[in-house]
């Protein structure tokens, strides 16, 4: 690593992680997560990046990983899973799921690298949903992690200032794999046109961590500027 700003990216390998990845790499020296694959290897060699292959919800893995990582400026959580279906339908391992990769394993690393994060007096953003502010029929695990994860980044802005920020970035529906998967779930068709492209939303994380010292973006929410679904 050179003298740059530090940061590591969860689900950096695609979609909106991809692109945050990306818009980053210019000005940051880039640890990018994700599971070991052919994806994060190849937006590692486009962005020299270093790959951070790990399980998140592996807290032995995690906690290995982490010990390296003495100096942090950048902490993104963009990792996440979505699963739909109603309440009366959906298995408890569902639940279980949701809050473990979209809760569980972001209070877990962060937890690790507060010290690395507090050397640096850095920052921690959080890529939540507009399921995180709002409940739809069908939305009910999915909000319910989301919802919980709005709560961890506001206690965690509570307890860590002034040494940390911290700015959940709430988008609307963005043009990724989960998405195709969602509409597919929905039985829609699925035009890329009508929801948000991820380096939109990487735009605006990159506006939070290079804010002034002045300003604290606790919070942007972002909608596709098309017909609302």
């Amino acid at each position: 690593m050179s003298g740059r700003p530090i940061a590591l990216i969860t689900g950096g390998s695609r979609g909106v992680g991809a692109a945050i990845a990306r818009a980053l790499a210019p000005t940051h020296d880039l640890l990018v997560g994700g599971r070991e694959s052919t994806a994060l290897l190849e937006i590692c060699d486009e962005l020299g990046a270093r790959p951070w292959p790990v399980e998140l919800t592996d807290e032995r893995a995690v906690a290995e990983a982490a010990a390296d990582i003495d100096r942090l400026d950048v902490l993104v959580h963009s990792a996440g899973v979505a699963r739909l279906g109603s309440i009366a339908e959906l298995p408890v391992q569902v639940w279980r799921e949701a809050f473990e990769v979209n809760v569980t394993a972001v209070a877990g690393l962060t937890r690790l690298l507060l010290p690395a994060l507090r050397s640096a007096r850095g920052h921690v953003v959080l890529i939540n949903s507009g399921s995180g502010k709002r409940v739809s029929p069908g939305w009910a695990a999915y909000a319910a992690s989301k919802f919980a994860l709005r709560a961890f980044a506001d206690a965690l802005r509570q307890e860590e200032s002034p040494a940390l920020r911290v700015t959940t970035v709430y988008p609307g529906r963005v043009d990724t794999d989960m998405q195709r998967a969602v509409r597919e779930h929905e039985g829609g068709d699925y035009d890329p046109a009508e929801f948000l492209t991820p380096a939109s939303v990487a735009r605006l994380v990159v506006a939070a961590v290079t804010a002034t010292d002045d300003a604290l973006v606790t919070e942007i929410e972002v909608r596709p500027a098309g017909p609302v679904r």
